[in-house]
């Protein structure tokens, strides 16, 4: 039985999650980290059939009960000092965002990143939008037409660089967490975008495929698609 500490208990993703680990027969909730919810019960504060509590930090948390992996869904500013102290603990961790293969894209020379989320997100950009800036540069980064210092208007109007590649970050009602590329060549353009609706259920599987597996893999693997087909980024351990 693998058992989860889960960051971010109370979060827009959590409850789909909390509902998949608790029918599952092979996972068990053992805690919670949640600052609003720190003291409730893991019934009280994420509807879970588990026994357990929700702590203010994961190093309460981890101090108080046992667990095997840490489930991290929190907030760009949280996730590093969260994922050092599991990792400190001895405690393997997954961490709820993605990227594509960079292999996919090797034969591309110019591409954006649009980065959609609800008006009350903070961050900017995104992190997926990150790690998916950093994996396209694990190829190369992406040709540029105009350098910065030759345009003719605010440098700001081109988007955020990261890894070499311009993000731009849109903040509108109705959007979640949509991520889209927009690659170009002469006379074409490729765009691949992820759109996940409403609720957090395209998260489900991939967490809990992540959660079974992070203790046979070593090092950091970035997607799951070192998952899916046995390969990971380079440079990313063994």
């Amino acid at each position: 039985m693998v058992s989860i500490c889960f960051a971010g208990i109370t979060g827009w993703t959590a409850p789909a999650i909390v509902a998949a680990i608790d029918q599952a027969d092979d996972l068990t909730l053992s805690s919670g980290v949640s600052r609003s919810a720190a003291g409730q019960s893991l019934a009280t504060a994420a509807g879970s059939a588990s026994h357990g509590c929700v702590y203010a930090t994961v190093a309460e948390a981890l101090e108080s009960a046992q667990a095997d992996v840490l489930i991290d869904y929190t907030s760009a500013a949280a996730v590093k000092n969260n994922v050092w102290t599991a990792v400190g603990a001895g405690v393997h961790t997954v961490i709820g965002s993605s990227g594509l293969t960079a292999q996919d894209y090797e034969e591309l020379d110019h591409w954006e990143i649009i980065d959609y989320a609800s008006n009350d997100k903070p961050d900017v950009p995104s992190g997926t939008s990150r790690e998916l800036a950093e994996t396209l540069a694990q190829v190369r980064e992406p040709a540029v037409t105009v350098a910065l210092s030759d345009l003719d208007g605010p440098v700001e109007a081109r988007g955020a660089q990261v890894a070499g590649t311009r993000i731009h970050s849109v903040r509108l009602p109705s959007f979640v967490v949509t991520t889209e590329v927009v690659f170009g060549g002469p006379g074409e353009r490729l765009i691949i975008r992820h759109d996940p609706g409403l609720t957090p259920a395209p998260y489900v599987a991939g967490t809990l495929l992540a959660v079974r597996n992070v203790a046979d893999v070593a090092g950091v693997r970035r997607g799951l698609d070192s998952l899916l087909f046995g390969k990971h980024p380079p440079g990313l351990g063994p």
